[in-house]
């Protein structure tokens, strides 16, 4: 993030803020969209993400358009770093119970545990290179095919957007309707993509994963600025939280603090190797065309339901209750 003007950056916070409460609201997770369809067959909140980097690509489009878009970040050739990375990403947003999007969720509604996974995923990035090595990331010698495309690319998002915007407005009846399906998980994904691509003209392409990679790194330029942008996000589903009353609190329990910590430094491996973490992925990446992110977030998403498939058919849970049950017997 280069210097940016001081009206721009309380937008880009503003942006950041709401991008967290849309967040918090939509529940959004790829751990919950991936439960949703091996428990109830459906992949509402898989197309929902989907759909995210859909307005992310389209507003790219109409920024280029204006010619209002900024530098965009370099994409990566696919590897089998992209692929190792892909599955710890997925493995670790299972074992966190969260993916990095859940993780900003579950403390908006006040489940602090998940304060100790961005901790575990600062650890990870600190750690990956004494155990993995350096990664050689290659740039792609192309560009994005996106930014590649014709001009009139545009038009057919354009009548999309408008399709999409214009939809709950003609099903709302009351302001309470309109709520709730504003908030709903697929419009909630709506804001987050149009709230990000906002916060890229003013501020330039931001993961709040990159934040904790380049903390790890040491790389200290515009990490002021970063992290403020962190901030706006994590006060924004906290606010979404209270709105609705979500708020939880509780103690943490042990238990519970090693899955985050573990989850998350599974989840800063992962990210580091492919490059990014899925908020990335899915913001900036796949709404780009890049191979390697489509990849990365795809195999990601097999990881998740290999390992809730796997969970439920070992016998582990009974076996961890009978040792408890055994132990409790005089």
């Amino acid at each position: 993030m280069g210097p940016i003007t001081p009206l721009a950056f309380v937008l880009a916070l503003l942006c950041a803020g709401v991008m967290g409460f849309a967040i918090q609201r939509g529940g959004t997770c790829t751990v919950a969209a991936v439960e949703e369809i091996v428990d109830q067959r459906s992949a509402r909140r898989l197309l929902a993400l989907a759909e995210a980097s859909l307005w992310v690509t389209g507003g790219l489009l109409l920024a280029r358009a204006l010619d209002m878009l900024p530098a965009m970040p370099e994409g990566f050739a696919l590897d089998r770093w992209t692929l190792a990375g892909g599955a710890l990403l997925g493995l670790g947003a299972w074992v966190n119970r969260a993916c990095v999007f859940g993780t900003v969720a579950r403390l908006g509604s006040g489940e602090w545990s998940f304060a100790l996974t961005p901790l575990g995923f600062y650890l990870g990035c600190l750690s990956v290179r004494p155990l993995f090595g350096t990664a050689p990331h290659h740039p792609l010698a192309g560009g994005s095919p996106v930014l590649a495309s014709p001009a009139w690319a545009v038009l057919p998002f354009l009548v999309f957007a408008a399709w999409r915007l214009l939809a709950p407005l003609r099903r709302a009846r009351t302001r309470r309707a309109l709520a709730e399906c504003l908030w709903s998980p697929h419009a909630a994904t709506t804001v987050i993509g149009i709230s990000f691509v906002l916060m890229l003209l003013v501020a330039g392409a931001w993961a709040y994963t990159e934040v904790l990679a380049e903390l790890a790194r040491g790389m200290a330029a515009g990490i002021g600025a970063r992290t403020a942008l962190l901030a706006a996000l994590l006060l924004g589903a906290i606010w979404g939280g209270r709105g609705v009353r979500r708020l939880r609190g509780g103690t943490i329990a042990p238990a519970q603090g090693l899955r985050r910590l573990a989850g998350g430094w599974l989840m800063g491996w992962g990210s580091l190797l492919i490059p990014g973490g899925n908020d990335g992925l899915i913001l900036v990446g796949m709404p780009l065309l890049w191979p390697y992110a489509w990849a990365a977030f795809g195999l990601m998403c097999l990881s998740i339901g290999a390992a809730l498939l796997t969970s439920r058919h070992l016998p582990i849970p009974h076996m961890l209750r009978a040792l408890r049950a055994a132990r409790m017997k005089p």
